[in-house]
């Protein structure tokens, strides 16, 4: 999977997941009101407002990126119909020919960590058949058990041909209250690239491993490091556009190439009409913002990248 998600970037030109984290504040009246009138202001009502809203996004932005990032607490607090919902919305990107990474932040003890990994990138035996469960590509892995909690996933990746991203160094303000303290002399988030860059060297596509890393866009100088101590994992960066990450702050999560780091934003695309810069599209064509914001990230991107390695 790793092998098609770079093929999917060199395709597009555009190292770019979007990130399908709908709130109901994001998603436009007219599409709420026909979901309330068909199922009523109830959850299963909010979980279908939600689907229309992310499929309309997905329409308009499929061709341009290659990879999805729905983060499933937002789909999870609607209770059963959300995690429908979620379903739903993996299964349609799919169809769509795009890579989804599964932004679920799962990591327990082996046999916990078994069942989440089964349950998102690999298969449950049910008698005499398997299903696949939320069947994503990737998914993002909390690695605070160790070893014992990030193993299982691996081994499913290494059945399925799937991926993890693992967290590293988060672009959350307190992520430091933890992963910038000192082992040895060293910040706790070059250990962990460390152990990424380890676990990752068993499980090797072409070129990357399907073993890859979360680092924030919000801490630049962060990615320097870990470029180096992680030169084979792909590093998925959140925190651009809302969070404050910009184009120059991405360059030092790449390689030479242009590849090794696929960007994430989240409401900077799906709620780009609420913004002043993309409100002319108004709420009837909420999908058009969202295509153009991503241009517009495509183009800020290319641009810095370009300046960097030119």
């Amino acid at each position: 999977m790793i092998d098609r998600l770079v093929a999917r970037i060199k395709e597009t030109g555009a190292p770019i997941a979007v990130g399908l984290d709908p709130m109901l504040k994001y998603v436009p009246g007219h599409i709420k009101d026909k979901a309330y009138r068909e199922y009523g202001e109830t959850l299963e009502g909010a979980a279908e407002a939600i689907w229309q809203f992310n499929k309309e996004i997905v329409d308009h932005t499929c061709d341009l990126v290659p990879a999805v990032k729905p983060q499933i607490a937002m789909y999870e607090q609607l209770g059963i119909e959300g995690l429908k919902a979620f379903k739903k919305t993996v299964d349609y990107c799919k169809e769509k020919g795009l890579v989804v990474i599964a932004d679920a932040k799962r990591g327990d003890i082996g046999s916990t960590s078994e069942a989440y990994a089964a349950g998102h990138l690999g298969r449950v035996q049910v008698g005499g058949r398997a299903y696949a469960g939320f069947d994503a590509d990737f998914m993002t892995v909390n690695p605070y058990l160790g070893s014992d909690g990030v193993k299982p996933f691996i081994d499913i990746c290494r059945q399925e041909k799937k991926g993890i991203f693992v967290l590293v160094k988060t672009s959350n303000p307190s992520s430091g209250e933890f992963q910038d303290r000192l082992v040895d002399g060293r910040p706790l988030y070059e250990i962990v690239g460390e152990k990424v860059a380890e676990w990752g060297s068993s499980l090797m596509g072409s070129s990357y491993s399907y073993v890859g890393a979360v680092a924030g866009a919000t801490y630049p100088e962060v990615g320097k490091a870990l470029r180096k101590i992680m030169p084979k994992s792909y590093i998925l960066v959140p925190g651009y556009g809302a969070q404050g990450g910009k184009g120059a702050d991405l360059v030092h999560f790449f390689n030479e190439d242009g590849l090794g780091a696929i960007v994430n934003s989240s409401r900077g695309i799906i709620a780009a009409y609420q913004q002043e810069k993309y409100a002319g599209f108004g709420e009837e064509h909420f999908g058009e913002a969202s295509r153009a914001a991503v241009e517009d990230m495509k183009a800020d991107i290319a641009g810095a990248l370009e300046k960097a390695f030119a």
